[in-house]
């Protein structure tokens, strides 16, 4: 079969086949989802688009995190690029990319437009993040090495399927949007440190929504515009590769599943690092003072993402190993979003820690790890490893995102929780009404 004709497989997968371990996940996603932006709607970027928006008009059908409702498009537009301003969504490495904030912003706007439960939104995403890591894992690494940011190319297809379930579409007009997908889907990585970094998260919905909708009202497409002549893959990968992508198909293996979750408010590539020297810190007292040297080694995936060696503002910091090593071993908060100001980037200690480390990709390293050692001034050198890969227990996972919750939302958090938690009581609009409150 071909990777179009898996996608339009997937797409149309029945409902009652979706296992419960995968809903489960999604049901995460979503709270933490809709968590990230309720916590994000006072940022700078939110606000800009809400404005703009408004002032473009149209029919108002659809939520917007903040207030107000939109078109469809526009709300997944706002509400993607929202849920990503502060960069404290999940992340999925079968392709480096942060599935939520691209995919969840179209199935609910469109769902709140046609009047659908929010089981059925909960099930359109976990569909559509499913098609963008598999795609995504055809496209390889060396797409997102050249430069393109997986959220809004890759997940500009899952984001499709997603819209295009909730819509309703024949499998001749799945195939006709995801098409269209092939010609608006874009995303740099040269964007990060930059409101234009959750831009592609709200591209990659709102892109998701127009291809949807037009393929809907009947436009047509390439064929395959995915893998045909000239297509989405040929022409953003120079050695795609569907080898093993498709071995074990859903419904009986949902590789979504290996979604992993932040818990520290910066560029998921940190989080190996930061997890091994939190270990160091508390297992043998590690601070900056006693520290002469740390030698890192990390993919060399992550060399070009968050290598930035002098952050200029609190954005650069979250994609700065150097100056989050810092932070943690000074004891300062990597999981609040408050603490990423332009003023941490000025910071003349954090500076003066930072020429103290080195950091080297290393092939055998993968993208969800770190490995390396810290030299304290006594000549001690204490090794360290940590890999993102091991899984955490549901009820871990659960009690950290609550926790990650609470500390951006505070109360409000257990009221989320809960209302996700009885999602298959809601409709579409009910979640809708989180999104606007407050």
């Amino acid at each position: 079969m071909t990777t179009l004709a898996r996608l339009l497989d997937l797409a149309a997968l029945p409902t009652a086949e979706i296992p419960a371990s995968a809903r489960t996940m999604a049901r995460f996603s979503l709270f933490d989802w809709m968590v990230c932006g309720r916590a994000g709607v006072g940022e700078p970027l939110a606000g800009i688009l809400r404005d703009y928006v408004a002032a473009e008009g149209g029919r108002p059908v659809a939520s917007i995190f903040g207030g107000g409702q939109a078109p469809a498009r526009a709300a997944a537009l706002v509400n993607g690029a929202t849920s990503h301003a502060l960069d404290y969504d999940d992340t999925h490495f079968g392709h480096v990319g942060h599935l939520s904030v691209g995919i969840y912003p179209a199935a609910l706007a469109v769902a709140e437009e046609v009047g659908a439960s929010a089981a059925a939104v909960a099930d359109a995403f976990l569909i559509g993040a499913e098609a963008s890591v598999r795609l995504g894992m055809v496209l390889g690494s060396v797409h997102y090495n050249r430069g393109f940011h997986q959220t809004a190319t890759a997940g500009a297809f899952g984001a499709t399927i997603a819209a295009g379930r909730l819509y309703g579409l024949t499998r001749d007009q799945m195939r006709a949007a995801l098409g269209l997908c092939a010609t608006r889907a874009s995303g740099l990585k040269s964007q990060f440190g930059t409101m234009g970094k959750p831009y592609n998260a709200g591209i990659s919905a709102a892109n998701g929504v127009e291809c949807a909708g037009l393929a809907r009202a009947g436009f047509t497409s390439a064929d395959d515009g995915v893998m045909g002549p000239q297509g989405f893959v040929a022409t953003h990968s120079d050695a795609p590769s569907v080898a093993g992508v498709w071995d074990a198909p859903p419904p009986g293996t949902f590789v979504f599943e290996a979604i992993k979750y932040k818990l520290h408010a910066c560029c998921h590539g940190t989080h190996a690092m930061i997890e091994a020297l939190a270990a160091s810190k508390r297992g043998h007292n590690v601070t900056v003072e006693r520290v002469a040297a740390i030698h890192l080694r990390t993919s060399p995936r992550w060399l070009s993402v968050c290598d930035i060696k002098a952050p200029r503002t609190g954005l650069e910091v979250k994609f700065s190993y150097n100056w989050l090593a810092g932070m943690v071993l000074s004891g300062i908060a990597t999981s609040a979003d408050r603490t990423y100001t332009d003023a941490l980037a000025a910071d003349p200690a954090l500076a003066t820690f930072a020429s103290k480390i080195t950091v080297t990709g290393d092939a055998t390293v993968s993208d969800m790890q770190a490995m390396g050692e810290v030299v304290l001034s006594d000549g001690t050198v204490l090794p360290f490893v940590h890999d993102l890969a091991v899984p955490l227990t549901t009820d871990v996972l659960e009690r950290s995102l609550r926790a990650k919750a609470t500390g951006l939302l505070g109360a409000e958090a257990d009221q989320l929780w809960q209302v996700v938690a009885h999602q298959d009581a809601l409709s579409a609009s009910d979640l809708g009404k989180w999104l606007m409150a407050g």
